[in-house]
């Protein structure tokens, strides 16, 4: 058995450097802490190779006394505590003394500072452990810490850092973090010597959140503030128009230190309930300031969890606050119809038209008459002319472009080639075409109407000319048709067999990706280039993510680039998806990315991506529940349905239909002996 030893420093440095230091982003997150601390005013970091190659922090605060400089690569060694007792008081970034001790045994570390009173400043070298003794140097007041190879000597550390541009989207993030939390510090982010952002101080916090998540997202921020039994809660949480998927940006700080909280994020998520959709969440920028007497930040090596004296109150607090301020406010949304389509080149984006804003789950049915209109402009195209038999769609169908009723009644003609197609544009049928449940009565140009029946605006039975009622006698429907919309949302079919509902929704959404998926499997996906590149503002960690995929958004017709300063812009899009709005996808896949995380879409293959960009691409271009739908939609949206792979399911894996047999409903209204 072996003997118990005691471990070398190097070793224990190491074993530090473990729970400390887990990327690069650790290492800046922990000297940025130490600037914050050193009561500087500017602060620069600059990184190269996602901060792998070199990590360089310069700020303007106190610096390290020159008896000191040793010092601060000891282990646990620290100006910020004096005995156990002050583990329980603690007011600055950081206390425990390991950062620096850690980072030089697992890098090249060089050290330059100067305080006010000195006349010159000091250099520290550390070379993997190695310590090259003090010396003099010239340097501005202020200290400089340079890390160069982060992992040299762990190469099995190293071996598990992801992409450059993943590296430096933790950077961005942790650079966030210090920047929200100490608005009146300037601050200056490069990457590979290039200016990525530069924070001017202020005194709003408002400003510097317009210059991280722009206007779109600060611009619906809801002031508030609470302060009870010493207790200060104050920030801004966002307007229930704008959720996200995640919780990315639930930005929690205590006492200026950016934390997580479940009590919190739980709280956030009680005050939104009933004005969120399921599975969506709020965005909040939320200060909480308190004694540091009734919290414990001495919980977990990072100090990124804390344990509060009474957590229930600060809950309580917290969701009081949020829920009061809203009680004030009408959040009653109005919707906003676009008046046409822009002229290519006229607008920002050459093209598209406005995308209209969805209206909150609990409006959809008082605004489906304002949908209707906006529905008539997003139309399907049925089978294409000169379509032999059973031949699928090819691979240039564009399922949303208009289809005039001629070029309509000729596809349907070309698709069932059976049927013929008089001069006066309807088909003619054989008395066979007629089944016996059928009770329309035909006129004397061989079309039939089925009489419509009113109910309150809940469900509407459209007027189906014969000719369009044998035009889906397609594979899965035995003879003619009666087909309507109900709610909005559901189809109901007529077939031999008994009654199928669809799901609007659902069954474009397959049609929809089953062409993206041809056109991307075959190359063939058509790009629009926009005339004025369409410039999106996201985070710096969000850019990074999304260049990063540049090759797979291409694939699918998507271009984007990078534009500096936490803007990409969309240079190109799918033409066939040309009503869809881009910003919003762009965010979409954003949101996605990040919920993926490092066990999820970091890892996935270039395959996993591009498929799930084309889900998330059908599912914003199909039609909505709660959109009314027109006739001619709804015939040419059943027509296509027998024209694509896996109909019954969307992409997602819900099914698109649901189907009762005749003898069922016998069964059920006991019809049957």
């Amino acid at each position: 058995m072996s003997r118990i030893q005691q471990l070398s420093v190097s070793v224990i440095n190491k074993i530090a450097a473990g729970e400390v230091i887990e990327r690069p982003a650790s290492v800046v997150k922990e000297l940025l802490e130490n600037s914050v601390d050193a009561l500087s005013t500017r602060i620069e970091v600059d990184v190269v190779a996602g901060g792998s190659e070199l990590i360089r922090i310069v700020d303007d605060g106190e610096g390290i006394h020159p008896e000191d400089l040793l010092l601060s690569i000891a282990s646990h060694a620290t100006s910020k505590i004096r005995n156990a007792d002050d583990l329980f008081g603690v007011q600055t970034m950081g206390f425990r003394g390991e950062a620096l001790a850690s980072v030089a045994e697992v890098s090249r570390l060089r050290i330059r500072t100067r305080q006010a009173d000195q006349s010159h400043g000091m250099e520290l070298s550390v070379n993997l452990g190695d310590v090259v003794p003090p010396k003099p140097c010239g340097c501005p007041l202020g200290t400089q810490i340079e890390i160069r190879n982060l992992f040299e000597n762990t190469p099995v550390r190293r071996k598990f850092l992801k992409t450059m541009s993943t590296e430096f989207g933790h950077i961005s993030e942790q650079f966030t973090r210090v920047a929200l939390a100490n608005p009146r510090l300037h601050m200056v982010l490069r990457h590979n010597d290039k200016l990525v952002m530069e924070l001017p101080a202020s005194d709003r916090p408002l400003d510097r959140l317009k210059l991280f998540f722009g206007a779109e997202i600060s611009d619906e921020l809801i002031a508030v503030e609470s302060d009870q039994g010493g207790v200060r809660i104050w920030g801004y949480v966002g307007h229930p128009d704008t959720s996200k998927a995640t919780r990315k940006q639930q930005y929690l700080f205590l006492n200026g230190r950016w934390i997580t909280d479940r009590s919190l994020q739980h709280a956030l998520t009680e005050a939104y309930r009933g004005l969120l959709m399921i599975g969506r969440q709020p965005i909040a920028f939320l200060f909480i300031e308190l004694p540091p007497d009734r919290v414990d930040v001495n919980v977990h090596p990072t100090k990124v969890e804390v344990r509060f004296q009474d957590s229930q109150q600060l809950f309580r607090q917290l969701l009081s606050m949020i829920r009061s301020k809203f009680l004030n406010m009408d959040f009653q949304s109005q919707l906003r119809i676009p008046a046409s389509t822009p002229v290519a080149g006229s607008g920002t984006l050459s093209g598209f038209a406005p995308p209209p804003l969805r209206p909150p789950q609990h409006q959809q049915r008082e605004l489906a008459e304002s949908f209707s209109n906006w529905a008539s402009q997003q139309m399907f195209s049925p089978p294409r002319a000169g379509l032999e038999s059973g031949e699928r769609v090819a691979a240039s169908t564009d399922p949303l472009i208009s289809l005039g009723e001629r070029d309509r009644l000729t596809a349907v003609a070309a698709a069932w080639p059976d049927r013929a197609v008089p001069e006066e544009g309807l088909p003619k049928f054989t008395e066979g075409d007629r089944t016996g449940s059928q009770t329309a009565a035909r006129d004397e140009t061989g079309s039939s109407e089925w009489q419509q029946a009113p109910s309150g605006g809940a469900a509407v039975t459209n007027s189906v000319p014969h000719a369009e009622t044998s035009a889906a006698n397609g594979p899965g429907f035995g003879g003619a048709y009666r087909a309507m919309q109900v709610h909005d949302c559901y189809l109901i079919v007529e077939t031999a067999e008994g009654v199928t509902v669809i799901d609007q929704h659902a069954l474009h959404e397959r049609i929809v990706y089953e062409h993206l998926r041809t056109r991307v499997l075959a190359g063939a996906v058509e790009s629009q280039r926009l005339l004025v590149p369409l410039p999106i503002e996201v985070s710096s960690k969000e850019a990074a993510m999304l260049l990063e995929q540049t090759e797979s958004l291409q694939r699918a017709g998507l271009g984007v680039e990078d534009f500096g300063n936490g803007t990409i812009i969309v240079t190109s899009y799918p033409a066939m998806l040309r009503k869809l709005d881009p910003q919003e996808l762009i965010r979409a896949l954003v949101e996605k990315l990040e919920a993926g995380g490092s066990a999820g879409v970091q890892t996935s293959t270039r395959r996993d991506i591009l498929d799930e960009l084309l889900h998330m691409m059908s599912c914003k271009a199909a039609v909505k529940a709660g959109q009314r739908l027109s006739q001619e939609e709804i015939e040419s949206l059943l027509l296509q349905r027998h024209l694509v792979d896996d109909a019954h399911h969307c992409p997602h894996g819900r099914p698109t239909a649901l189907s009762l047999s005749r003898m069922e409903l016998d069964r059920q209204f006991g019809r049957l002996g």
